[in-house]
């Protein structure tokens, strides 16, 4: 059982989120886990960082070249995805009273403002192609394009709505630029997960119950990440004796992708659904019954590189729900730039506000 209180697990998963998101920022789309490690001091980050930080202040995104992606942001601030998140609870505090049902229709004015003033961070290929859908005068249900990028975005949700099924619908909902079965079930599937996390489920029960619900491609990627954890300690393997072997579990989950670049993508660490969803379940099933599992975990994550925030938002977000905000260093809390601002937004929703 869970033994801390249902509100703080419910707070320390969105908090979780944000803080393994914003210690990506640093590294987002670099892909030489060598070139982070060594830029970091040949050791784990312990704080968070500018984009590019250390490294030149580019990071080298396959297929996108070396470019600062996120060039409106400093140490302590969120990548993209920790951006939609923050757009997401703004959203919910602003209809917080009555409490209703979750709509896009009502959140895109936000993000419409959002993104024309002041984003600041990369704003990903569905992002723009979905703008471009609404100033046509595409259909709110038609919205979106199909990519199987995993792009949690309703952390603060947990905060406002009881059942499952509930949260299952905002997080297919606040993804309304993807309309990919992978990338929109990788959302329901942390969404179910954490749920059950913050209602006293450990996150490997829960994890192998939803896995077994939704079956099919979601319960083969969950057997290969379980299967990879146990590779990985077992100090007989190959894997364990690798001085990069949370580097090389990761992209031995899904295939490389040979697109015509000049070299291949490594889809493990990439954004695609069928890397970041095992790679995410890697990190949290292999630190989550450690005492300092969470800030292992994301610092673990951020070391490997490529689309680490994908995998940060949902491995913060479980790993939060389980541990609590004591969890989370207190140097962390105090350099988050956003942290007071978003505490008092999520003391506004329904579940924490009693």
């Amino acid at each position: 059982m869970n033994p801390i209180s249902k509100e703080q697990s419910i707070r320390s998963a969105f908090f979780g989120a944000m803080v393994a998101d914003a210690l990506c920022l640093g590294s987002h789309y670099e892909y030489d886990a060598l070139k982070i490690y060594e830029a970091y001091g040949s050791g784990p980050i312990e704080k968070f960082m500018s984009p590019g930080e250390l490294m030149g202040g580019q990071t080298h995104g396959i297929g996108w070249g070396e470019r600062n992606y996120h060039p409106g942001k400093k140490a302590g601030g969120t990548t993209d995805y920790g951006d939609y998140n923050i757009l997401v609870l703004e959203h919910l505090a602003a209809t917080a009273e009555p409490p209703r049902p979750f709509s896009v229709a009502d959140l895109i004015p936000l993000w419409m403002n959002r993104l024309e003033n002041d984003w600041g961070s990369w704003i990903c290929t569905m992002t723009k192609e979905t703008y471009a859908q609404i100033k046509q005068g595409v259909l709110i249900e038609q919205l979106g394009g199909i990519s199987n990028a995993m792009a949690i975005r309703h952390v603060a949700a947990h905060a406002y709505y009881e059942t499952e099924e509930e949260l299952v619908e905002v997080a297919r909902k606040s993804m309304f630029t993807h309309r990919d079965a992978h990338a929109l079930g990788g959302g329901e599937f942390f969404a179910r997960v954490t749920c059950r996390v913050i209602k006293g489920a450990t996150p490997a029960a829960a994890i192998q119950d939803v896995a077994a619900q939704m079956g099919g491609f979601f319960e083969m990627k969950t057997a290969q990440a379980i299967a990879k954890v146990e590779e990985e300690a077992d100090p007989n393997s190959a894997l364990s004796r690798e001085a990069f072997s949370d580097d090389l579990a990761l992209t031995s989950m899904a295939r490389l992708w040979d697109v015509g670049r000049s070299e291949p993508i490594k889809v493990g660490k990439a954004s695609p659904t069928e890397g970041t969803l095992p790679g995410a379940l890697y990190f949290i099933l292999k630190y989550a019954d450690q005492e300092d599992g969470l800030k292992r975990a994301c610092q673990a994550n951020t070391m490997v590189g490529g689309d680490n925030a994908s995998r940060g938002i949902a491995i913060g977000m479980v790993l939060g729900a389980y541990k609590g905000v004591d969890a989370i260093p207190q140097a962390w809390r105090e350099s988050l730039d956003q942290w007071n601002y978003c505490d008092d937004l999520l003391s506004q929703l329904p579940l924490l506000n009693r």
